[in-house]
């Protein structure tokens, strides 16, 4: 047989039609042959039934034939036996007409025979032509000779019919009226042009489809209504080990019951990224309908190698750029030249050289995202994901599936497909948790078993997906305070404490203010395109009228002063004398005077540090005075712990 190839080269050219038929119907063929020249090459056979299939085929190994012209049984047999096209010639009103009146000039006794499926109602022409017509039909040859013999029985002696019924009856001593007419003739041949045209679109949009198909990595089948293979791409074939030739044309679930897309052919739905073992081998698969003008006309399934995913995944991850949107800090950005902020520093960089979890504590506005994206800058995860997620700013439902992802249809407003999670984004890098502390318990245990199993579950999924993420977490509240309060669970504690680095507030580090405030300064005036030495006087004001303030903001709280003034600044123009810059920092940046910093905030500072306290003997005294293991059970140092512990 030829190939695909040779097919669509061979029907670069004029359609192909092999017209069939014997005795009179192959000379009406023959006669009207001729006038398709132009559109179509018709060759006409002068043979029938099993004779007409061999040469058929044998015609159509040489060159590809488009379409077949046949009529009566013999065209009812060949489509049977033939795996192309086959156009019938048909027998329209007026060829009958014809033919009874030719019929009605001989005799009033006329029988009429037609091939099954042919018998029009002749009700409408025996009132017409006052004519009492016998009328039989005929499956086989045999079936033909007893019906031509049951009308001569009955006294008929004009026969209409197909070339096959015309020649018994004069066989017979009848006479036979051919039922066929040159137009019908005419008529399915136009069919057959027609015919050959549409296939050769079809099969042209085939090809394309098979070659882009054939491009593709992932495998792909495309079958019928009856879950016939129409398509196997090369990639399906290596994946299950076959050849397409065999089983092309085939049922599906004969061949694979691993495979069937007859639930999806039944129901007309989609089944996207089900792991399922196919051959021995694990493979992601996908099942869809496929829906032509709002008609269910086949299905198609698609497979894909996981080992083939995560060669891609980790192609695409080590493509990501170092200084990619969510890591914009070093940890030679963390500004400070006390023994603290040297030490903070130090001990970062060691955070940096592990994978183990890492606690941030420290109030609000010190920098602890600074410091994370530091650690992870340095660490060898640089060049992958820094996810940040702030846990008190989301609310419950929402953290959980931020956090998590979920599956499509988990809950009310679900995305299409499902959504990845905030760990699952994070995958090869590290993600950090600020504000862990405000954590509701519930999720808590979800967050516990992501950094025991290193897994994460999505809403409404049953399946877990494997994730390798770095975990640094941030907090400002005592968290072994909230663990004694119900509020936060023991053992998440003991696995987020495992490296950890207690920011000091700026009021403790009085002198990182000026070195902190000159960076500051000149990044606004860099934004702001503010002179840098004419507004230099205003720094050095604030950081002389500073030094009692006690900072509750901390850095944030000195980055948003300093914004101020300076915009200020830009908008008075004035010359920045000592004096001039004192008063301006005065009127600018009151709450550096105010009762409220003067008074309230140290009395309330001064409870905190007795309620601490109170805290820590109490922990102290549970362990009969071993600090060793009240350090533990607090989660701080042993020095910490003296310090908090000195009136």
């Amino acid at each position: 047989m030829p190939t695909s190839f040779e097919v669509t080269q061979a029907r670069g050219g004029l359609p192909q039609i092999v017209a069939v038929g014997f005795r009179r119907i192959n000379k009406m063929l023959q006669e009207v042959a001729p006038e398709f020249a132009g559109q179509a090459t018709v060759e006409v056979l002068d043979v029938g039934f099993e004779e007409a299939v061999a040469r058929v085929k044998a015609l159509h190994a040489l060159r590809p034939i488009d379409v077949v012209v046949a009529a009566g049984s013999n065209g009812g047999y060949l489509r049977q036996h033939l795996d192309m096209p086959v156009v019938l010639v048909k027998v329209g009103g007026f060829d009958l007409m014809q033919a009874l009146t030719r019929a009605k000039r001989m005799s009033s006794r006329v029988g009429l025979v037609t091939y099954e499926g042919m018998a029009p109602d002749m009700a409408p022409f025996s009132e017409l032509f006052e004519l009492a017509v016998e009328q039989r039909s005929y499956r086989t040859e045999e079936e033909a000779l007893s019906c031509v013999q049951s009308l001569k029985s009955l006294g008929v002696a004009v026969l209409v019919g197909t070339g096959m019924v015309a020649d018994l009856a004069d066989q017979m001593g009848l006479t036979g009226v051919f039922l066929y007419s040159s137009d019908a003739v005419r008529e399915a041949l136009n069919d057959a042009v027609e015919v050959a045209r549409a296939s050769r679109i079809e099969l042209a949009k085939r090809e394309r489809l098979n070659t882009i198909l054939a491009q593709l990595s992932d495998g792909v089948i495309a079958v019928d209504q009856q879950e016939r293979i129409q398509t196997l791409n090369p990639a399906m074939a290596q994946l299950l080990g076959v050849l397409p030739a065999q089983w092309m044309g085939r049922r599906l679930s004969d061949l694979s019951a691993d495979l069937s897309l007859q639930s999806t052919l039944r129901l007309a739905t989609h089944e996207l990224e089900k792991i399922e073992r196919v051959k021995g081998k694990t493979l992601i698969v996908n099942r869809m309908p496929i829906i032509e003008q709002g008609v269910l006309t086949g299905a198609v399934l698609s497979c894909q190698d996981p080992i083939s995913i995560q060669r891609v995944d980790r192609h695409i991850r080590t493509r990501i750029k170092p200084n990619a949107p969510g890591t914009r800090y070093q940890l030679d950005q963390f500004l400070g030249q006390s023994a603290a902020i040297e030490q903070i520093r130090q001990l970062a960089r060691s955070c940096a050289a592990s994978q183990a979890t890492v606690l941030l504590v420290g109030e609000s506005g010190t920098g602890k995202e600074l410091i994370a994206q530091g650690i992870h800058m340095a660490s060898d995860r640089r060049e992958l994901p820094f996810v940040a997620v702030n846990c008190a700013a989301v609310s419950e439902s929402l953290l959980e599936s931020e956090l998590f992802g979920y599956e499509e249809g988990a809950f009310t407003g679900a995305r299409r497909g499902g959504k990845i999670g905030l760990f699952e984004a994070a995958h090869k890098g590290t993600i950090f948790l600020d504000e862990v502390g405000e954590m509701p318990v519930s999720l808590q245990t979800r967050l516990l078993r992501v950094l025991q199993e290193r897994e994460v579950l999505r809403v409404g999924a049953i399946e877990p997906t494997p994730v390798n993420v770095r975990v640094i977490a941030a907090t400002h509240r005592d968290l072994m305070a909230h663990v004694g309060q119900g509020l936060f669970r023991l053992d998440l504690f003991y696995r987020l404490n495992i490296l950890r680095i207690d920011i000091p507030p700026l009021r403790e580090r009085l002198d990182d203010l000026r070195p902190i405030a000159l960076a500051l300064h000149q990044q606004v005036c860099g934004r702001l395109n503010i002179e840098i030495e004419r507004t230099r006087p205003l720094i050095d004001a604030l950081v002389e009228l500073a030094c009692r303030h006690d900072w509750p903001g901390n850095v944030r709280e000195l980055e948003n002063m300093v914004e101020r003034m300076m915009a200020y600044a830009e908008a008075t123009q004035v010359r920045m004398t000592r004096e001039a810059a004192m008063d301006f920092v005065r009127a600018t940046v009151p709450e550096l005077f105010s009762a409220v910093t003067a008074d309230v905030s140290p009395a309330l500072k001064a409870r905190q540090a007795e309620s601490e306290r109170a805290d820590i003997l109490r922990v102290l005294a549970e362990c009969g005075g071993d600090r060793a293991q009240a350090s533990e059970r607090l989660g701080i140092s042993r020095t910490t712990l003296w310090r908090k512990l000195k009136p």
